[in-house]
């Protein structure tokens, strides 16, 4: 792998790393999903919610992104696994905060 390729490498990372936390600098104003779905009454309670998951999770998803740098740069994954590990990360990873937020919200 050369320089070019690790630059890219961890631009993609970065850039994952921002889509993914995208929900929790979500402006207050506008109610964006999964919060959508609730009351107009909970639904300020569930954007703290979302942000503290996502700010709970956000160690874990860069030491993945990171990880997979770390095993693409060594050559052990090629570019689409990296990718197709990425994007199943990310479902998993949503699905278990929403997973999350639907519990804490049903305690509300």
């Amino acid at each position: 792998m050369d320089k070019k390729d690790r630059l890219d490498m961890k631009l993609l990372t970065i850039a994952l790393a921002g889509l993914m936390s995208l929900p929790a600098i979500a402006n207050a104003a506008t109610i964006d999903p999964p919060c959508d779905a609730y009351p107009q009454a909970k639904q300020a309670r569930c954007i703290v919610i979302w942000k503290e998951l996502n700010k709970e999770d956000g160690a874990a998803i860069s030491q993945f992104g990171l990880d997979q740098l770390q095993r693409r740069e060594e050559g052990k994954i090629n570019a689409q696994q990296h990718l197709s590990e990425n994007m199943a990360f990310i479902k998993q990873s949503t699905e278990k905060r929403l997973a999350r937020l639907k519990e804490r919200m049903a305690k509300e």
